[in-house]
């Protein structure tokens, strides 16, 4: 027996396809094209527009690799209304942005828009008879990923092995006439059949199906445009039903998640911005919807280069249609950015807004990054935003996210409103399957029924289109559907929280079960990071104190100089999932950054500490060490401790000093390492540490950005010594062990200074290995049931265990400076100079106990993106203080990572802020961001409890204020006293807490 519904069904959609979608065109007219080939990198419309240009035809292949043709396009504009030009660039499957695009110009070089896939037509503008000009900016960008389909290594990434072999056939440039009522026509039949498609054997699906066919029987097949009125008369009733009262609500906001850099470079996603957003403001002149787009930096790009669209995009903002989002300078990456740098991407993101735009978002816009620090809440509300939005955690690839509509709490008990879009996309095209998806899917049934779905085409670029907003209109209420609403961020944002007065709490970080090989990735780029953090941690702070010396701040060059640390946070740059193009770019601005911040550092520091001879110690670090305050200078002594000394012996080498005995046996390995003033033992009997250890790394989907649990299976360790030998020092006890496997050569130095705590391991690793995991291994003799590990303003405390399928998910982990495990009594800190990726586990012990096993993932070797990735040399410097609190761990991050300079000057300087309890940390000291010379120090609770400490100054001031991180005065809620000799605050565990001290003049006694 016939299935009569599909054969009604199946011969719609032949109808739809055969019929209305080659209808919608009519009587096209060629174009006149001449072409001008660039011959290097992207040049303006300025000089484009003034060289020559030889014919071109369509159907000419064009186009190198990341290469750039101008085509000049002239015509005549027709009689007839509802021209448009049509343009295809070789367009294939895979959706826009990945792959050609073009912008079109005007004359007077203002764009008119952009020419992408399912988006390729051009408005024309002028008078019937009037003959036109426009310029065509061709990008030949490659489909580095084939379409999504192929993830294999690809010479593309790189512009000096993408080759020169154009990629794309030039198919189309016409004149065309759109008829509005065909075109019409097949939004309603769209509309409809996606609907029906969700719907089960219901009436409501037999009505939909009944009315197409009648839509079909009323049109003529031979005369499609003269009888699509009456088609759309027989969809007219079903299209008329209203939805349901209980029907799922969605708030539809236009968007275009762009990528600040990921499959091409960052010269690129500055060309993607202008034609998504000339794409945006083009559609707007004809549709009322609302765009919102994030990331300040892709805002100040277009006031750079595009300032004519920049000035119509602010009229966008002006009048509402256009909504910065998330207040960040990018969507960046939050489990690897510091504190102060995650601070400065809303500082900056926000000013930005607030200064060009006239506009403060109040939301946190980050659908797409890979996982969510249990800081960021906190970070969030103190730079005055009240919500966030956040996407990927329907990637997990273990657990479910519980809600799509809570509070999230973070690591200091601070909570943001959060909503999680059920619909699992940040580029929806307001589908019926994705609008059926959101309804089935939203966890809150029953205490809420709202949520919120961003349509555009995203990743690279494109936003939406017109068919997304004729969908929106159809499905406002529709029979079947959930009600789309046309919105903001703020207006879904405010209904939310009105229909969910009370919501479900979320404590801690969002772990994304997935995407876990980017704390590892690109190891160059996270070093870069690592440094840039910390060095403009340093310019900043004698800056500062040579500022209020007299000398000139360099507002405009540091400020210049987080804009670039910052954008290259974006999630798909600090990360390690991007092309190798845009590593090699990150790696040299890190470069850049590095020198430059070292050259204000050191002009500082000569106004600082003065004219003279002395040799002096300076400490940028928030503690004392090497005889230098915190935040001070001081002139250099010697080191009283006795010098660490090693021997050799039958069984390895023996390094001691006052505080450490540590034996290393003769490969290289440590089997001893022992407290003397208390003879504990570290290192687990029988067991060795500074293992290193290579596995096999082949993730099953995406190589640059996971690393699966099956990597365990799969492991060997490197023991053998090319050579192992005493190095001499005068007070630091040094072992050197060479290994060597195939091309890779790994060079170790063990030293354990006078008087440390703590003995220090540098690994260099000339690194030639593919698909593999190196890790650094250390299997210590204490019963820690959970870690510690250094975030952003503090620390959080993961299993060790694997109780829940939560705890057996959390396989690799994130850490910033340090971890920390301990029983009760003795706990050990394993503390790095450039590392993120961690995985600390429990086994048991022969004989009876556990063993905890700390691992650093030092290097990984994917093949794609970038096949090089990672190759070359690499230096880590890792540090294993035993017998440590939580408090030890935190000074020895601070150590390793923000080490003194010694520098020459007039005497020593007192500490320019200084803090009476090692609790509270100064992160950050610079002038006030409105550049009135105010001070402000930014601290925070570092061993989570609560602290109180005093707070000096070398610097006298008129007042001190609390204030949000936009240094905006809020209600103190840490300072409980302040005087010209001190000012009192009281923390509550991981507090975060910003002052601003008006007016600083300098202290006749303070050295300064």
């Amino acid at each position: 027996m016939h299935d009569t519904s599909a054969l009604i069904e199946a011969r719609v959609r032949r109808f739809v396809d055969e019929r209305l979608r080659t209808n919608v065109y009519l009587d096209l007219e060629p174009l006149t094209l001449a072409r001008w080939e660039v011959p290097g990198e992207p040049v303006p419309f300025a000089e484009a527009v003034g060289q020559v240009y030889e014919p071109f035809v369509v159907g000419t292949r064009w186009g190198r690799p990341w290469g750039t043709t101008w085509l000049r396009v002239t015509g005549t504009v027709p009689g007839t209304t509802g021209a448009e030009l049509l343009f295809d660039l070789g367009f294939n499957a895979a959706e826009p942005g990945f792959q050609a695009e073009g912008t079109v110009y005007r004359l007077d070089g203002s764009i008119l828009k952009a020419v992408e896939p399912r988006n390729a037509y051009v408005p024309l503008e002028g008078d019937a008879g009037d003959t036109f000009e426009l310029y065509l900016e061709a990008a030949a960008n490659p489909d580095v990923a084939d379409g999504f389909r192929d993830f294999r290594p690809t010479p593309l990434g790189e512009l000096e092995t993408a080759g020169d072999d154009p990629l794309y056939v030039f198919r189309q440039a016409d004149i065309a006439v759109r008829d509005v009522v065909v075109w019409e026509l097949l939004q309603d039949a769209t509309v409809l059949l996606q609907l029906m498609a969700e719907l089960s054997d219901t009436p409501r699906r037999a009505e939909i199906l009944r009315a197409l066919e009648r839509m079909v029987d009323a049109a003529d097949p031979d005369d499609i445009a003269g009888t699509a009125a009456d088609a759309r008369a027989a969809l007219a009733e079903v299209l008329s039903r209203p939805a349901s009262a209980s029907a799922h609500r969605v708030h539809a906001i236009g968007h275009a998640h762009i990528d600040s850099a990921w499959l091409w470079p960052v010269r690129e996603t500055q060309r993607k911005v202008a034609r998504t957003f000339s794409n945006v403001l083009s559609l707007q002149e004809e549709s009322d919807f609302t765009f919102a787009a994030s990331s300040a930096q892709q805002y100040a790009w277009m006031k750079q280069f595009q300032p004519e669209l920049f000035s119509r995009m602010r009229d966008a903002v002006a009048s509402g249609r256009f909504v910065p989002a998330g207040g960040m300078w990018v969507e960046s990456d939050t489990n690897l950015p510091g504190g102060e740098a995650l601070a400065r991407q809303f500082v900056r993101g926000k000013r930005f807004f607030m200064d060009e735009l006239g506009v403060e978002p109040l939301d946190v816009w980050l659908p797409d990054s890979f996982g969510y620090s249990a800081a960021l809440p906190q970070i969030a509300r103190a730079a005055g935003s009240r919500w966030m939005l956040t996407q990927k955690m329907s990637w997990n690839e273990t657990n479910a996210m519980p809600h799509h509509t809570f509070l999230w709490e973070g690591l200091d008990g601070t909570r943001i409103f959060t909503h999680f879009p059920p619909v699992d996309t940040y580029s929806a095209q307001l589908t019926g399957a994705e609008l059926a998806r959101a309804e089935r899917k939203y966890a809150e049934k029953g205490v809420a029924n709202t949520s919120l779905v961003p349509f555009g085409y995203g990743d690279g670029g494109g936003g939406p289109n017109r068919e997304m907003v004729a969908a929106a209109a159809r499905l406002r209420s529709l029979e079947g559907s959930p009600t789309v609403t046309l919105s903001s961020p703020a207006q879904f944002f405010e209904t939310a929280e009105a229909e969910y007065p009370n919501p479900p709490v979320w404590s801690g970080e969002m772990y994304l079960e997935f995407h876990r090989g980017t704390y590892t990735s690109q190891a160059r780029t996270k070093r870069g990071n690592r440094r840039s953090e910390h060095a403009l941690r340093e310019a900043e702070l004698w800056a500062t104190a040579a500022a209020l010396r007299g000398a000139e701040y360099p507002y405009g060059e540091l400020g210049g100089l987080w804009e670039t640390v910052l954008l290259q946070q974006f999630h798909d740059i600090l990360p390690g999932t991007s092309i190798g193009w845009v590593h090699r770019e990150a790696e040299r601005r890190y470069a850049e950054v590095l020198a430059s911040t070292e050259r204000i550092t050191v002009q500082a520091l000569r106004a600082v500490a003065g004219e003279g001879t002395t040799e002096l110690v300076a400490n940028a670090g928030p503690y004392a060490w090497e005889g230098a305050a915190a935040m001070g200078i001081a002139v250099v002594s010697p080191i009283e401790a006795p010098p660490a000394t090693v021997a050799r012996t039958m069984g390895g080498f023996d390094l001691s000093n006052e505080h450490l005995a540590v034996h290393i046996d003769e490969s290289g390995l440590i089997t001893s390492l022992i407290v003397r003033a208390t003879g504990r033992e570290t290192i687990a009997p029988g067991e060795r540490g500074n293992l290193l250890q290579l596995h096999r790394d082949t993730p099953t989907q995406w190589d640059a950005w996971d690393i699966d649990e099956h990597y365990r299976r799969h492991v060997i360790d490197l023991t053998d010594v090319v050579s192992i030998d005493l190095v001499p020092h005068p007070t630091t006890a040094i072992v050197c062990v060479v290994r060597s496997r195939g091309a890779t050569r790994i060079t170790q130095t063990l030293s354990l200074a006078a008087d440390s705590h703590a003995l220090e391991i540098e690994t260099t690793v000339d690194w030639h290995e593919r698909q593999k995991l190196l890790k650094l291994a250390f299997p210590f003799d204490v019963h820690a049931d959970r870690a510690s590990s250094e975030i952003q303003f503090g620390h959080v405390q993961r299993p060790t265990h694997t109780n829940t399928s939560w705890d057996m998910a959390r396989f690799e982990t994130v850490a910033h400076r340090w971890v920390h495990v301990g029983e009760n009594g003795f706990g050990v800190a394993v503390a790095n100079d450039s590392t993120y990726g961690h995985d600390i586990t429990r086994a048991t012990r022969s004989g009876g106990g556990t063993i905890t096993n700390v691992r650093v993932s030092l290097l990984r070797a994917p093949l794609y993106p970038d096949p090089e990735a990672d190759q070359g040399e690499h230096t880590f410097r890792v540090s294993i203080r035993p017998d440590a609190e939580i408090a030890d761990a935190v000074r020895e991050g601070y150590r390793l990572n923000l080490p003194t300079r010694t520098v020459a000057g007039a005497g020593p300087v007192e500490s320019l802020v200084a803090v009476s309890s090692d609790a509270v940390v100064v992160e950050a000291v610079k002038l006030a961001e409105d550049r009135s010379g105010d001070v402000i120090v930014r601290l925070y609770e570092a061993h989570g409890g609560r602290a109180s400490a005093m707070l000096t100054t070398a610097f006298d001031f008129d007042s001190v204020i609390e204030t949000d991180l936009l240094e905006r005065e809020v209600d103190a809620a840490a300072v409980t006293a302040a005087a010209l000799d001190g000012t009192e605050v009281t923390l509550r565990p991981f507090q975060l807490v910003t002052l601003r001290f008006a007016n600083p003049v300098l202290r006749a006694s303070s050295g300064l």
